[in-house]
């Protein structure tokens, strides 16, 4: 059986979509959004790519689970009902599904995902 590895290569320089204004915009201003290299493993129900945000205060709402490492910028994310998080270059981070919150981008952040 041959194994497919899926890669993302290059986070830091990749090259990002068109820009779109943050889904749950709180206030101003309004992060815009993009991501990279998005790809699809179908036949395990996941994803993987580079997302980058501009600074902005935004809501997440993900029914999937989430593991990013944090490629560049700063922010801090709030979870309902949690104590805020200060993530920065080099840290990762796991969301459990159904996670929801408070994104605040301090400095344009990019991070790889992957979704399962």
């Amino acid at each position: 059986m041959t194994q497919v590895l899926t890669v993302i290569r290059a986070a830091e320089r990749a090259v990002v979509d068109t820009l779109q204004p943050a889904k749950l915009p709180m206030g101003e201003p309004v992060a815009k959004q993009g991501t990279a290299q998005h790809q699809e493993a179908a036949d395990i129900g996941a994803s993987v790519g580079v997302w980058e945000s501009s600074p902005g205060r935004f809501r997440r709402h993900l029914k999937n689970r989430e593991f990013s490492h944090i490629v560049s910028g700063r922010c801090v994310f709030t979870p309902d009902g949690g104590e805020p998080v200060e993530l920065r270059a080099g840290d990762a981070v796991l969301f459990p599904a159904n996670c929801e919150g408070v994104w605040d981008i301090r400095e344009t952040l990019r991070k790889t995902y992957v979704l399962f």
